[in-house]
Formats: C-alpha cells, structure tokens, sequence
C-alpha cells in the first residue's frame, strides 16, 4: 500500500511535489554560506585550480583550507 502524502498540487517528472521541493530550492542561508565561501576560495587562489582544496569554517567563525572531500564528508560537524 502506497503512503499518503501531506502535499498536492503539481509535481515534476521525477514524481517530487513542486511545493515540496520550493522550500530547500535556494535557500538563503545555504547560498549565502557557499557564494561567502567560493569568493574566500577566489581570494586565495585555489578557486579552481585542480589542487582539491577548499575553504571550510572552523566553530570559531574562521575560514580555513582543507581537502574538499574531508570538509564535505563531515556535512555540518565542525
């Protein structure tokens, strides 16, 4: 038996509710923190590079460089 959902409406092809989707489609907090980081990134020079590196925040509000598949992986535990 198939769950009931809480939305209607339109959905995209992939079978996702459109109002369901809107609310994590451009959050502001998440560009506000990756556009903050990629313009760091830039200003360092590693931007793009090809060296794996990426900007990544300490708790403390620092920036700092790491490899990106490790500040990745960590997805919020600072």
């Amino acid at each position: 038996m198939a769950r009931m959902s809480s939305y209607s409406g339109a959905k995209y092809a992939n079978g996702n509710y459109k109002s369901y989707q809107k609310k994590y489609d451009g959050s502001k907090l998440q560009i506000g923190k990756r556009s903050a980081l990629n313009k760091e990134n830039r200003k360092r020079g590693t931007y793009g590079n090809g060296d794996g590196k990426d900007v990544s925040h300490r708790k403390n509000g620092k920036t700092f460089l790491e490899a990106a598949s490790k500040n990745r992986a960590r997805k919020g535990r600072a």
